[in-house]
């Protein structure tokens, strides 16, 4: 081999070398911001040169920072309310621990016992978490998880972290045709009829009941109104309901009537300050009343009132819906005092009592 030959081939190596050396200083770079951003996950270094973005990102990001990242595309993006957020999270975080070795225990998960590899999990690690959810978990709830699960999926194939969605090929469960609970006109009166007027509390706990049954409007709905947010003049009402979707629902006068004398009774009793801004109902302690202070407070109405049927805040909002088309209203109408999105969701209130369903085929059928 000749001199110019042995020094060409020295070169090359060298250059090689050089640009080998140039990409593990580059990688260990991005190897250190990644550290700095995620330190509690250890990053191993980097050996060969084929290097992909799916192996990259999977080494470096955790199951937990994807589903944060997951979580505020959905706050953000989406504009899914807190609640709802949280129960993505929950779900999610479910599926990463029993798919992963953990067991679910209760409301809460034990700890990953094994790790978890997000380009591992295919259709069948999929049926099989569903098949553990079905020991303890009604269809419903079943389908609720799924669902989470299916959207995270989508997430990652949108963003690159995977290919394709191994829960796409999953189908729902089947669900079952619950008819809601709700109560009868006659019950319906007679628990507001009930609630003693005598007291502050009093006529806050019947301004509460006549406004949810006289609007349709869903419990957390309720407790998010604000003082201005009722126009007693116009007889409506402004609800900011899922999604933080605005909508207006009109209110009748029975529960305009409550809500002033609660109001006026608040501002000379308790000397609390009036606040436009403020909510409209208040605890004892001048705060906002929670959703479960209001189902509390209905629970232990019923039991005065001595009814046998248990009813929640929500089975006033069926009862406001089922009424109504028994009364004759739209369902068109119907969706739009309820803030469904889809009509199919209030296309359950379409049920009947056998009482109305005897008197329309006693009127409409030819033949006595």
């Amino acid at each position: 081999m000749s001199n110019i030959e042995s020094r060409y081939r020295r070169d090359r190596i060298m250059k090689g070398s050089l640009r080998h050396s140039l990409f593990l200083v580059r990688y260990s770079a991005v190897q250190n911001t990644y550290a700095k951003l995620i330190p509690s996950k250890k990053i191993k270094c980097y050996k060969g040169l084929n290097i992909t973005k799916s192996s990259n990102f999977m080494d470096v990001q955790s199951a937990d920072s994807m589903i944060f990242s997951f979580i505020e595309s959905l706050s953000s993006e989406k504009g899914y309310s807190t609640n709802t957020c949280r129960a993505y999270r929950h779900d999610l975080k479910e599926f990463v621990s029993i798919v992963s070795g953990g067991q679910p225990t209760g409301s809460k998960t034990e700890k990953d016992k094994g790790a978890f590899r997000i380009d591992k999990i295919d259709s069948l690690t999929i049926r099989g978490y569903l098949g553990a959810l079905h020991k303890s978990n009604k269809k419903t709830t079943i389908a609720r998880k799924l669902s989470a699960v299916r959207s995270f999926f989508r997430h990652l194939v949108k963003h690159g972290y995977i290919t394709d969605s191994p829960a796409d090929s999953i189908l729902t469960p089947k669900q079952e045709k619950a008819i809601p609970a709700y109560l009868t006109v006659d019950d319906m009166f007679r628990l507001l009829d009930s609630i003693k007027d005598d007291s502050l509390l009093g006529l806050r706990n019947r301004a509460i009941f006549e406004t949810i049954y006289s609007c349709g409007i869903r419990v957390s709905e309720l407790a998010g109104l604000n003082l201005f947010d009722v126009d007693a003049a116009s007889r409506v009402i402004r609800v900011l309901g899922k999604g933080n979707k605005e909508r207006i629902v009109p209110i009748g006068k029975k529960a305009i009537d409550a809500i002033k004398k609660y109001r006026n009774k608040l501002d000379t009793e308790s000397g609390a300050r009036t606040d436009k801004n403020g909510p409209l109902f208040l605890n004892k302690n001048n705060g906002r009343l929670t959703t479960r202070s209001i189902a509390r407070i209905l629970d232990k109405l019923v039991r005065e009132c001595g009814m046998q049927t248990p009813v929640s805040p929500h089975g006033l909002r069926h009862s406001f819906a089922t009424h109504m088309l028994d009364a004759g209203a739209d369902l068109r109408v119907i969706q739009e005092l309820l803030g469904h999105k889809s009509l199919s969701t209030t296309q359950k209130y379409t049920h009947v009592s056998i009482d109305k369903l005897m008197e329309t085929y006693d009127k409409a059928h030819p033949r006595k």
